[in-house]
């Protein structure tokens, strides 16, 4: 099993038509990977100022 898992990614890795799609499905996940993060830093801080508009609006 391990040993098709291999093979199937060797020839993917062997075609060059597929790279640029592996090369932007990469960098997509890196960018999702940031904003993840991102979001997990500062939503408490996000969350905070959300409430303080909607008590300001009551």
């Amino acid at each position: 099993m391990i040993r098709i898992f291999k093979n199937r990614i060797m020839s993917l890795l062997k075609h060059e038509e597929g790279q640029g799609m592996v090369e932007y499905a990469l960098l997509v996940g890196l960018i999702a990977v940031v904003v993840i993060a991102v979001l997990v830093l500062l939503g408490p801080a996000i969350a905070a100022k959300f409430t303080t508009i909607v008590n300001s609006l009551k």
